[in-house]
C-alpha cells in the first residue's frame, strides 16, 4: 500500500518538503542506530513536523514537538512523510 501512496505522490521524503509546510511522519527508512537516535529526538510515527528552513545551500531546520533542530540532508531524505 505504501508503494501505491508513493506513486500517487502522497508519500515523500522530508527533504523535499518546502519551507513553512507541515508534514506527518510515516516512517524512517534507515538502520537501527539512526532510527533509535531519531526516535529519541521525537521522530516517531504520526508526529507532525514543520519545516522551518529548506534552503539550498543552507541548513535543513525543522520543528518537532516544539523543539527546533537542524538535520543533515541525507538524514532528512530517509524520513518519509505524508
Amino acid at each position: 500500500m505504501e508503494n501505491r501512496l508513493m506513486e500517487q505522490g502522497q508519500v515523500r521524503s522530508l527533504s523535499v518538503v518546502k519551507t513553512g509546510e507541515k508534514a506527518r511522519l510515516l516512517r524512517v527508512d534507515a538502520g537501527r542506530r539512526l532510527n533509535s537516535r531519531l526516535a529519541s529526538m521525537g521522530f516517531v510515527p504520526d508526529t507532525e513536523i514543520t519545516v522551518v528552513s529548506n534552503g539550498h545551500p543552507g541548513p535543513f531546520v525543522v520543528v518537532v514537538k516544539d523543539v527546533k533542530m537542524a538535520l543533515g540532508r541525507g538524514v532528512a531524505h530517509k524520513i518519509l512523510v505524508k
